[in-house]
């Protein structure tokens, strides 16, 4: 905090991306600004060839900026090294993709340990806190079951408590429910809205579904390599 004033959980600052192709360099973010706040859910929603991801690339630590400065917290990340980001990215960020990716030999429980026990946390504690994640996620009925054997939606909420079970920071979803019918996308995005109201961090979800899109908090898009405010 400063002077008595929340900070953002996410804040870029002029971020400028550009890459190379012949006939000179593309210019995907042109200065761009945006500030994500602890409890508030931000919808993405931008056409193929915006932008889109490469600004979840640079607010994930994935990317570095070309230009201006990505904060998580009050933290500088543009200047860190490899190692530092690395280390960031894994205590502060989670990430939910179209695509659950989880491992498909490991439980579900197993797969939400695994993470903690990356960033160091006891085994048994690792386990009792991803059992307290999978019980409110309503999969405590669940928990030795492999991929394999849980729907689609089942898996996805995996992979949520997977993104939040080292407690990050923020929260970036790719198209989180893209690849599900609309009644099980429907429930997968009350559970991340869930998760998210319990443990008060930010999201940002990039979406091309405008139903769950108006439901967020906000809605903001790529225009000419800027983020936009949209009604």
């Amino acid at each position: 905090m400063a002077n008595g004033q929340p900070e953002p959980a996410l804040y870029l600052s002029k971020v400028e991306r550009r890459y190379p192709q012949a006939g000179g360099a593309l210019e995907v973010l042109c200065g761009t600004d945006l500030a994500i706040w602890p409890g508030e859910i931000v919808a993405l929603v931008a056409p193929s060839g915006t932008g889109k991801s490469t600004l979840l690339h640079v607010a994930g630590l994935l990317e570095k900026p070309d230009g201006g400065e990505v904060f998580v917290g009050s933290r500088p990340t543009a200047s860190m090294n490899d190692q530092e980001r690395t280390k960031l990215r894994r205590e502060e960020l989670g990430f939910v993709y179209q695509f659950h990716h989880l491992l498909p030999e490991f439980s579900a429980i197993e797969n939400v340990v695994l993470p903690q026990i990356i960033r160091g946390l006891p085994r048994g504690e690792a386990k009792e806190r991803a059992t307290q994640i999978l019980t409110f996620l309503g999969l405590g009925q669940r928990l030795e079951n492999r991929p394999g054997e849980l729907s689609g939606g089942e898996q996805q909420r995996v992979a949520i408590a997977r993104a939040v079970a080292n407690a990050p920071r923020l929260l970036l979803a790719d198209e989180p429910t893209g690849n599900l019918d609309p009644h099980t996308a429907d429930r997968v995005f009350q559970t991340l809205v869930a998760i998210v109201r319990a443990s008060r961090l930010a999201a940002l979800i990039a979406t091309h579904n405008m139903d769950l899109a108006a439901r967020m908090d906000r809605r903001v898009t790529i225009r000419e390599g800027q983020i936009v405010q949209l009604p």
